[in-house]
């Protein structure tokens, strides 16, 4: 990343290079700033590595930055979590932002999981995630996005965040939520008057065999959802697989994303279901 970090009020990075070693995947991580590894788990054995980022300040404010750089070198596994939602604070001094940019090697695998944003009223802020697969190379990819508290009387009627989560030449899905954009919040052909947005994303760089089936099951299993939809896009590089889930609870929508993914790691990777410890917790 081009950053330059001296400009940002209060900047972060970490840097995360996952590294099969035999049969086991090693992490590597180097930061700057309030941005850190906070432990690397392995409950699924030496091959898989759950790594836990936390942000101690607890939330971005106008003008910090976090940068979160990963890289899967050929045949790792990596799962990156965090411990607690990432709160985006009222904005008295330009833009909040956190960007992600993520490389998959050959037959790597990765694993972007973060617990959920929440947008408080007067947010000025960016969240963006670019991911970049190499041949062979596979990945999963969540984000939950909550606008407002409204459950605590606290609703978004100031304020703009923008959503940007890209596999480099597979798909890409950008667009600023803006309080002032009534259309797009409350409009049948938005959100609907609802206030929490999920997505799931799979993306490989080969096709996909039998994704009929799977796409029959996932929608059986997302039937008690009026508000989701799974949609499979074809590609000349590769295929993705994306699901949508609109509602009023973060809990809700997180765990209709969660047994969703557990469908997909079982029959797109051979994985039995592994949720991060620090979900639980």
């Amino acid at each position: 990343m081009s950053t330059d970090l001296a400009s940002v009020r209060w900047p972060a990075r970490l840097q995360l290079s996952a590294v099969h070693d035999g049969a086991a995947t090693r992490l590597r991580a180097r930061h700057q700033g309030p941005l850190r590894l906070l432990k690397t788990l392995y409950p699924e054995g030496p091959g898989v590595a759950h790594a836990v980022i936390v942000h101690p300040p607890g939330g971005l404010v106008g003008g910090d930055r976090l940068d979160i750089e990963l890289e899967v070198r050929p045949g790792a596994h990596l799962l990156v979590t965090t411990p607690a939602a990432t709160r985006i604070y009222r904005s008295n001094a330009g833009e909040a932002a956190q960007c992600v940019e993520a490389r998959v090697h050959e037959r790597g695998r990765l694993e972007w999981l973060p617990q959920e944003t929440l947008a408080f009223e007067g947010c000025e802020a960016r969240n963006e995630v670019r991911l970049c697969l190499a041949a062979g190379a596979s990945l999963i990819a969540s984000e939950v996005l909550a606008l407002g508290l409204p459950a605590a009387g606290q609703h978004f009627r100031r304020g703009r965040i923008l959503q940007h989560l890209e596999v480099e030449g597979l798909w890409r899905d950008r667009g600023w939520l803006d309080a002032a954009d009534a259309a797009l919040l409350d409009g049948p052909c938005g959100l609907a008057g609802h206030r929490v947005l999920g997505s799931l994303a799979y993306a490989q760089t080969e096709t996909m065999a039998g994704g009929e089936e799977l796409l029959e099951q996932s929608r059986r299993l997302m039937a008690d959802l009026p508000l989701s939809g799974i949609t499979r896009l074809l590609r000349p590089q590769g295929t993705v697989l994306l699901a949508r889930v609109l509602g009023d609870e973060v809990e809700a929508v997180s765990a209709a994303l969660r047994r969703l993914r557990a469908l997909w790691r079982q029959q797109l990777w051979g994985l039995a279901t592994a949720e991060p410890r620090v979900w639980s917790t």
